[in-house]
């Protein structure tokens, strides 16, 4: 599985011949949008940095809802959340996708505002790859991801939505978040390139990635 960032919550995953994308972003939030093409597109809710479908190549099956999916030998499981602590009343749902392929488990917590009981955590199973927001703003803040990624317990962490360089939204730095873990500034990676045996001996690890342009 190789794994892409591309800024805000947007990853590419990439499984053999199956190639997803989540929430692409639209290019007023000062980076280039992902342009390239995908087999699946995930969108954890619908505003104008998650949302960009239509900035895809091709016809990307997409998905927007909650439900279970199967596409390509992929199992996909959206489950609701909300995007605020007062049951969405601020800004409304958000759907966590938990993509399943290649016997590894990856969650995607799109733009979760709410601190997660226990039985949504339990709901989410077994986690490998967690990509989690930690900019704080409009999602959970620095401290309540780091808090979070305890309670999920996931091989490997991938932050994401947090103020990078031409990004006009107001987030938290990165920095924040690995204060947060105990941990200093890491060497950003271009991509993430992984297989099942290799997280056998990984625990919360934390991994940054640079976003791709």
């Amino acid at each position: 599985m190789i794994i892409t960032w591309y800024g805000q919550s947007c990853f590419k995953i990439q499984s053999k011949d199956t190639t997803i994308v989540t929430d692409p972003f639209d290019k007023s939030i000062g980076l280039k949008p992902y342009a390239g093409g995908a087999d699946v597109v995930t969108v954890s809710h619908s505003h104008y940095d998650h949302n960009n479908v239509g900035a895809l190549r091709g016809a990307p099956f997409v998905i927007n809802t909650p439900g279970e999916y199967e596409i390509k030998n992929i199992f996909i499981n959206g489950l609701s959340s909300f995007h605020d602590k007062k049951s969405g009343a601020e800004r409304g749902l958000n759907t966590i996708y938990v993509f399943e392929a290649e016997d590894m488990r990856v969650c995607h917590l799109g733009d979760l505002g709410e601190i997660l009981s226990d039985k949504a955590i339990d709901n989410l199973g077994q986690v490998d790859i967690l990509m989690v927001p930690v900019g704080g703003v409009y999602t959970i803040d620095a401290k309540e991801a780091s808090e979070l990624i305890d309670r999920i317990e996931p091989s490997i962490v991938l932050p994401m939505h947090y103020k990078i360089p031409t990004v006009n939204i107001k987030f938290d730095p990165l920095d924040k978040f690995l204060s947060a873990r105990g941990t200093k500034s890491k060497e950003a990676m271009d991509h993430l390139t992984i297989k099942k045996k290799e997280l056998v001996a990984e625990e919360n690890k934390v991994i940054v990635l640079a976003p791709a342009h």
